[in-house]
C-alpha cells in the first residue's frame, strides 16, 4: 500500500527527467490531474493524457526537454508530507530560486501555483517545489 501517492508522482517524474524518458506513466487521481495541469501551464511539462486503464484511469505525461536533451525540471521537491504537514498564508509561501522555480499550493479553490496564491491572497498547505 502507498502512503504518499504524490511524492510517488513526483519520484517518477524526477527519475524520468534524470534519464531522458519521453513518457511518464503512473496511477492517476484528481489531485495529480491537478498537478500536471500546472506543470503544464508553467512549462514544465509538454502535456498530460488521462486514459481508462484496467481497474482505474491512468495518467501520462508528456516530458519537455530543450537544448542537448536538457529537461525543463531540474529540480522537484516534496514540501508537506503525510506525517509533517506545511501550511503557509498567503504572504509567506516561498519562492522558490528567486522566483524562477514555482511552488504548487492547495488552497480552498484548488491546486494554484504560488504566483497566483498570492495574487489571489490564499494560503494553504505547499504541496511541492519545482524549478
Amino acid at each position: 500500500m502507498m502512503t504518499d501517492p504524490i511524492a510517488d508522482m513526483l519520484t517518477r517524474v524526477r527519475n524520468a527527467a534524470a534519464v531522458g524518458h519521453k513518457r511518464v506513466v503512473l496511477p492517476s487521481s484528481k489531485m495529480k490531474e491537478s498537478l500536471a495541469e500546472i506543470l503544464v501551464s508553467e512549462g514544465y511539462i509538454d502535456r498530460y493524457e488521462v486514459k481508462e486503464a484496467g481497474s482505474g484511469k491512468e495518467l501520462t505525461l508528456v516530458m519537455r526537454y530543450g537544448d542537448r536533451r536538457m529537461p525543463a525540471i531540474t529540480g522537484l521537491t516534496r514540501v508537506s508530507k503525510p506525517g509533517h504537514r506545511i501550511y503557509r498564508g498567503a504572504s509567506e509561501i516561498p519562492r522558490v530560486q528567486g522566483g524562477l522555480g514555482v511552488a504548487v499550493v492547495s488552497t480552498s479553490q484548488g491546486l494554484l501555483p504560488d504566483r497566483e496564491a498570492r495574487r489571489r491572497r490564499l494560503g494553504g498547505e505547499i504541496v511541492c517545489e519545482v524549478w
